[in-house]
């Protein structure tokens, strides 16, 4: 259960928001595309998904296990309260109960090998705590312009624009309708920019979206 805040407040003791599924689009800015070797123009939408219980807005998060190249990707994450199949793009807007910043963490050194083997991800991206979710806002306009910013240790990291996005929000929940029944409780990472990078046991994570209360956390040594 996720905390509900207002764009006033970072923090509420109000409502809490029920994890179902967590969904989530890789290589979905160009840059970042670039940045692990593919080409932003023959890209198609790449879905993966977390366990619902990878989803923590813990303060402080044991460093996972079994990697030795943790990777941040800060991403802005849509949270639906309906759902449906085949859902139009033009009515995509109307699942969306609001948004949050956060980061997707990935055990880079898992993902490469699996990769190189032909492998599915799940051990690189089902990790404990691999969903940080800052408060969610609710919100009835779509979400589609402003920065996302990750700074490590106060030190800026990743800083791109939410309008870089090579697939929209609606396209990304109209594509994914097409695969899964999307239904209330549902969570989308929309995607990271470029700017990718490792994370060491005692750095302090913040990640800025646009008038988003920021999500901050550590990693314990």
């Amino acid at each position: 259960m996720f905390e509900i805040s207002t764009p006033k407040a970072a923090t509420t003791d109000g409502p809490s928001f029920p994890v179902r599924r967590i969904f989530c689009i890789g290589k979905n800015y160009a840059e970042h595309t670039l940045e692990m070797g593919g080409d932003p123009k023959n890209t198609p939408p790449i879905f993966f998904t977390k366990p619902a219980d990878a989803a923590s807005n813990a303060k402080t998060i044991p460093f996972p296990q079994a990697t030795d190249n943790l990777h941040y990707e800060g991403e802005l994450v849509a949270a639906l309260d309906r759902g449906g199949k085949n859902i139009a793009a033009s009515d995509a807007s109307a699942l969306i109960f609001g948004y949050a910043c956060g980061c997707d963490l990935t055990r880079r050194d898992l993902q490469l090998e699996a990769k190189e083997r032909g492998n599915p991800w799940d051990l690189a991206k089902a990790l404990d705590n691999g969903a940080m979710l800052g408060p969610i806002v609710p919100r009835s306009d779509l979400l589609n312009a402003g920065s996302l910013k990750l700074s490590v240790n106060g030190e800026l990291r990743q800083d791109g624009e939410l309008e870089d996005m090579i697939w929209s929000i609606p396209e990304v929940i109209a594509k994914l309708s097409t695969y899964f029944e999307l239904k209330a409780g549902d969570l989308i990472f929309t995607g990271t920019p470029a700017g990718v990078g490792k994370l060491l046991p005692g750095d302090a994570v913040e990640v800025e979206i646009a008038d988003l209360p920021p999500l901050r956390f550590g990693l314990s040594r």
